[in-house]
C-alpha cells in the first residue's frame, strides 16, 4: 500500500475533489430493482437529474460528443493530445444509481477533517466504530479526511466516489495538455444497483476495445474476477382450505416456503462465507396459503460450483414439495458471469493498470469481486473490464463512509492510467 504522507490532501486536485463528491451524493438517484426487473430503464426519474447534472459538467469542461442517451447513460470523449491520436483509446465507467435497500433520498453529507481515530456518533445515533473497522482504524492514523452521511441514509460513495474520480481526473487532464494521452470514452450508467447497468449500455458509440469501472472500495483493490451469478426463482403451489377443516388434505404454501429456505445450506449463505466461498441468499418470499415464490441469489466463482449449487436448489424445492404434497417450479435467470476467462486473454488491460498503481506509489491488490459490477457485464460482452478502487467502506449502509487520501489515489491512478495508454498503438480491425 502506498505511504501516504501529510500533505497529500494538498494534492492540486484534492478541492475540486471533494466538491464534486459532496455535490453528487446530494442528487438522489436511488434506482427501483422492481422497475429494474419488469423492463424499465432507467428505473427512476430522479436517475435522470444526476445525468442531465453529469451532462452539463462534461460539456463545460470541452469534451465531444457530448450525449445522455434515452437510456439515461451519459456518454463523452476527451480528444487525445496532439502527437498520440493513434493511441489505444479506452473508457471509464461509474454508475450514477444508489442501492434502493436504504433511503439515499435527502443525503447530509459530514466532512471529518484530521480525523483522529475516534468513534464516530453520527446525529441520527448510529456510531461508526473503528475498533470493528481497521481501515477506518487506518484512517485515524493517517488524519485523514473522512465523509460520512449523518447516518439517516446511506452517503452514496457506491459509486459516486467512482463518478466524482473520473470526472476530476478528466478535468485535470483538460487543464493539463501538456500530459499526452489517446482518447478517453467516459460512461455513466444507471441502474447498476439493480443488475441491470449494461442492459442498453452504447455501444454504438463505444470505440475502445478495453474499458475500466471505478466501483471498487478500499485502496489498492484491483478486481479481475467475480462471482458468476445466477436468480432462482421458486414457486410453490398448495391447496387452500379452512383452518378448522384443513385435515387431511390442506397444502400450506407459507409452510413450504418457509421449509425450503430452512433447508438451504446454513453454512453456505453470505453471512457465513467469504473470499471465494460462494452462497446461496434468499432475498424475497411472497406467500400465501395458495402460493408463495422464494426469491434466492445463487453466486459461485467456477462454472461447475454454480451447476451444483442450481442443482441443490432444484433438489431442496422438489423434496419440499413431495413432504407437503404440493408442486412446485424453479427457473434460473443468469444475471452475470465471472470475468476472469476474458481477461486472462487480455493481459495488457491489467498489465497498464498495474503500471499505473505502482507509478502512483501503490501496490495492486488482487481481490475477487464479491458481487459483480457493470464491467462484469461488459467484459461478458467481449470488452474487457477490470475494477479499480474507489476509497468507499462499508457499501449499501448507513455506516458507509468515504476516505479523500483514497479518493485522491484513485484519481492518481487514473491520471497514471491515460499516461500507460497514451503511446500504445491502436489495434487494427
Amino acid at each position: 500500500m502506498k505511504n501516504l504522507t501529510n500533505d497529500i490532501l494538498s494534492t492540486a486536485y484534492a478541492d475540486n475533489l471533494l466538491k464534486r463528491f459532496l455535490k453528487y451524493v446530494q442528487i438522489y438517484s436511488e434506482s427501483d430493482s422492481a422497475a429494474a426487473d419488469g423492463g424499465a430503464q432507467p428505473s427512476t426519474p430522479q436517475q435522470w437529474d444526476m445525468a442531465k447534472a453529469l451532462s452539463a459538467e462534461l460539456q463545460s469542461l470541452g469534451l465531444e460528443d457530448v450525449q445522455t442517451t434515452d437510456h439515461c447513460y451519459t456518454y463523452a470523449r476527451l480528444p487525445a493530445t496532439k502527437g498520440c491520436e493513434s493511441a489505444a483509446s479506452f473508457c471509464l465507467l461509474a454508475h450514477m444509481d444508489t442501492v434502493d435497500e436504504v433511503s439515499g433520498k435527502d443525503v447530509k453529507p459530514l466532512v471529518h477533517k484530521d480525523y483522529a481515530g475516534n468513534a464516530i456518533v453520527l446525529p441520527s445515533g448510529i456510531t461508526i466504530d473503528p475498533a470493528a473497522d481497521e481501515a477506518l482504524l487506518q484512517a485515524g492514523k493517517e488524519h485523514d479526511t473522512v465523509i460520512t452521511s449523518d447516518g439517516s441514509t446511506l452517503l452514496g460513495a457506491d459509486d459516486k466516489a467512482g463518478v466524482a474520480e473520473i470526472m476530476t481526473a478528466i478535468e485535470f487532464l483538460v487543464q493539463h495538455p501538456e500530459l499526452p494521452h489517446g482518447t478517453i470514452e467516459v460512461i455513466f450508467s444507471p441502474d447498476e444497483e439493480t443488475g441491470h447497468g449494461m442492459d442498453n449500455v452504447p455501444l454504438a458509440l463505444l470505440r475502445s476495445k478495453q474499458c475500466y469501472t471505478v466501483d471498487g472500495g478500499h485502496i489498492g483493490g484491483l478486481e479481475t474476477e467475480c462471482f458468476n451469478a445466477f436468480r432462482s426463482d421458486v414457486v410453490f403451489t398448495g391447496k387452500a382450505k379452512h383452518t378448522g377443516s384443513a385435515r387431511p388434505d390442506m397444502v400450506n404454501a407459507v409452510s413450504m416456503s418457509a421449509s425450503f429456505v430452512s433447508n438451504l445450506p446454513r453454512q453456505e449463505m453470505p453471512e457465513t462465507t467469504d473470499g471465494y466461498m460462494g452462497f446461496y441468499a434468499p432475498m424475497e418470499v411472497t406467500a400465501s396459503m395458495e402460493s408463495a415464490k422464494v426469491s434466492l441469489l445463487l453466486r459461485d466463482f467456477t462454472k461447475e460450483g454454480m451447476e451444483r449449487r442450481k442443482h441443490i436448489v432444484e433438489l431442496v424445492a422438489q423434496m419440499t414439495a413431495e413432504t407437503f404434497g404440493g408442486t412446485v417450479q424453479v427457473s434460473h435467470t443468469q444475471q452475470y458471469l465471472n470475468m476472469k476467462e476474458t481477461m486472462d486473454k487480455n493481459p495488457a488491460v491489467t498489465e497498464k493498470l498495474v503500471a499505473a498503481y505502482r507509478d502512483a506509489g501503490i501496490t495492486p491488490e488482487f481481490t475477487p469481486i464479491r458481487g459483480g459490477t457493470d464491467g462484469s457485464r461488459l467484459t461478458e460482452m467481449g470488452i474487457p473490464t477490470p475494477n479499480i478502487f474507489t476509497g468507499g467502506h462499508n457499501y449499501h449502509s448507513r455506516y458507509e463512509w468515504a476516505s479523500l487520501r483514497q479518493m485522491i489515489c484513485a484519481t492518481e491512478v487514473l491520471i497514471q492510467l491515460a499516461a500507460q495508454w497514451a503511446h500504445s498503438p491502436a489495434e487494427k480491425n
